[in-house]
């Protein structure tokens, strides 16, 4: 159990970051709950946070919108400090044979998954080194970065991207005792893995033969935000039954 401040869950109304950010209040986190338009189901997740017995609060816009970035989290931090975490799980992905991809469908997913780490973080990581103590960014990729998938060469490429970003954001902050690591997602069961993947022809690709749960994917998260991963940055944990 810690006591060791608030962390800023971006994409926590649903899914994988609702999962991280239920794990962080269960380990002594006070949480910051993100969503770009399901506030209603955001402040349910703020809720359940509190009924743990940490401190919630939610935050509403678009990680891909640079502007309302900065406006939102720099009013944040004024009103109430720097955050001693930020885990960045906000995302998209708009499948299409490279062929077929259309403008937007490659503009908006660079826009959601890559340009999205330097406007959440930009605004952040100075207010971080300010409070002269330890501090966590955990940044969520893919095992479709580590690898390519078909259909996905937008999404590949942006998850790539920001496994490149934070092996040197770590390198940068590491003597100011910040890690910076990256947890990269394999089939994980949520709705948007159904919505999008041919779930049982990966499935095939496997080892373990079976979908992860959003539960698995935050424990590695909780791991790297808590004390005990003081040593640990400048790394890529795949979470994903061995696939690659």
């Amino acid at each position: 159990m810690s006591d060791g401040g608030t962390v800023l869950v971006t994409g926590s109304s649903r899914g994988i970051g609702r999962a991280i950010a239920l794990r962080l209040a269960r380990d002594g986190y006070d949480v910051v709950v993100h969503c770009r338009t399901r506030l209603a189901d955001a402040e349910q997740v703020a809720a359940e946070v509190r009924s743990l017995g940490r401190a919630a609060r939610c935050l509403a816009f678009d990680v891909a919108d640079r502007g309302a970035c900065r406006e939102l989290l720099e009013a944040d931090i004024a009103a109430h400090g720097a955050y001693y975490a930020v885990v960045c799980n906000a995302g998209l992905t708009h499948d299409a044979a490279f062929p077929a991809m259309s403008e937007e469908g490659w503009d908006s997913v660079i826009r959601a998954n890559l340009d999205a780490f330097y406007n959440v973080l930009q605004p952040l990581v100075m207010p971080m080194v300010r409070r002269r103590a330890p501090g966590r960014i955990v940044t969520l990729a893919s095992v479709s970065g580590l690898v390519g998938n078909r259909g996905q060469v937008n999404y590949s490429a942006a998850k790539a991207g920001v496994i490149g970003a934070t092996k040197a954001l770590a390198v940068e902050l590491a003597k100011r005792a910040i890690t910076v690591n990256c947890v990269a997602p394999g089939l994980i069961e949520t709705d948007m893995a159904h919505e999008h993947a041919p779930v049982e022809e990966i499935l095939k690709a496997v080892p373990a033969q079976r979908m992860g749960t959003a539960d698995e994917v935050a424990a590695v998260v909780a791991f790297l935000v808590s004390p005990e991963a003081s040593y640990v940055t400048r790394q890529v944990i795949a979470v994903n039954g061995g696939l690659c």
